[in-house]
């Protein structure tokens, strides 16, 4: 089958077209034919060498895949050939076929293309695994969230003015991201390349804080995250894009009660993703298949122009999802 080769660890360069063999399928897993795939920050830092696969899944790159059932394992029960489907994948993703667990499989509702469902299963169900069941948002909670023109951003973005719509929400983003933002429905826009995030919030806020504050940046914003956190908020960190090591006045930790809780997706027990993909098609593909809210994709490239996509994400010059088509 085609997929994309890393040639050793290092730029974008070192991804290449080439042929691997079709993966194998247990008796709890399907093979999907791929027709969609989308670049996440995963997929960079992995192919600088940082981010291995958990044992058993597949080194080629990509988390989540769109596209049709092409076989089924024996004990699959409630799927067959030729659905349309949208899962997890722990790799495999950038390829024209990909092995997936029965029990992580979506179907994609008729409202929502290849391309779109594509940029569902790992963005969607990261915002709302972290802000909805590790943070325990509520309704009327304030929320910061990082990033503000990237896959998760804006898809927690909208998955709280859709669940929680007494929730104010506050994004941190560029420049040249913040109008964008806004029209997305955030309540507080910072500039975080001339503004302090934590001032900001607090001012909005009254000087309480945010209750939950959704993070991928790491150490360079701890010490702002838990000034800018509430006392009893949550803090959750699901990347260390700028740093893993930070110090910790662990003192006004205590005093403000607050929580630091470190989270990611793809190396859970498979039977763990199962209960959060139940509890997500349950909760949220209603609202993706009536169009309430859904995927924001900035281009759509052949898998070819990996290397392009791959660029795009690491300039930032990206408002929503990369997605490669086969």
């Amino acid at each position: 089958m085609r997929a994309v080769l890393l040639d050793g660890f290092g730029g974008p360069d070192v991804l290449k077209i080439g042929e691997a063999e079709t993966p194998a399928i247990g008796d709890d897993q399907v093979l999907i034919r791929v027709a969609a795939t989308s670049v996440n920050r995963a997929d960079i830092v992995q192919r600088e060498g940082h981010y291995p696969p958990p044992p058993g899944d597949s080194d080629i790159l990509g988390l989540e895949v769109a596209g049709v059932i092409e076989a089924v394992g024996a004990g699959v029960a409630g799927f067959e050939t030729g659905e349309r489907v949208m899962s997890l994948v722990g790799g495999g993703g950038y390829a024209e076929f990909a092995a997936a667990y029965s029990s992580h499989l979506m179907r994609i509702p008729e409202s929502l293309s290849f391309e779109q469902a594509a940029c569902v299963s790992e963005v969607y169900i990261t915002a709302y695994l972290n802000l909805f069941v590790v943070a325990g948002l509520k309704d009327g909670e304030t929320v910061l969230l990082h990033g503000g023109g990237g896959g998760v951003n804006t898809a927690g973005l909208q998955l709280c003015k859709a669940l929680t719509p007494e929730t104010v929400v506050a994004v941190t983003a560029s420049p040249g991201k913040v109008s964008r933002v806004l029209e997305l429905g955030a309540d507080l826009v910072v500039d975080y390349k001339s503004e302090d995030f934590a001032e900001r919030v607090r001012g909005y806020t009254h000087n309480r804080g945010a209750d939950v504050i959704l993070d991928h940046v790491g150490s360079p914003y701890l010490a702002r995250n838990l000034k800018a956190l509430a006392t009893g908020g949550r803090l959750v960190i699901i990347g260390v894009m700028g740093g893993a090591k930070a110090e910790l006045n662990l003192a006004a930790l205590m005093v403000k009660r607050q929580q630091i809780i470190g989270s990611v997706l793809r190396s859970r027990p498979a039977a763990e993703k199962a209960r959060i993909t139940a509890e997500f098609t349950e909760a949220v593909l209603p609202l993706l298949a009536q169009q309430r809210i859904g995927p924001l994709i900035h281009r759509v490239l052949p898998l070819e122009e990996v290397a392009a996509a791959h660029r795009t994400m690491e300039a930032s010059e990206h408002f929503g999802k990369l997605v490669l088509t086969l």
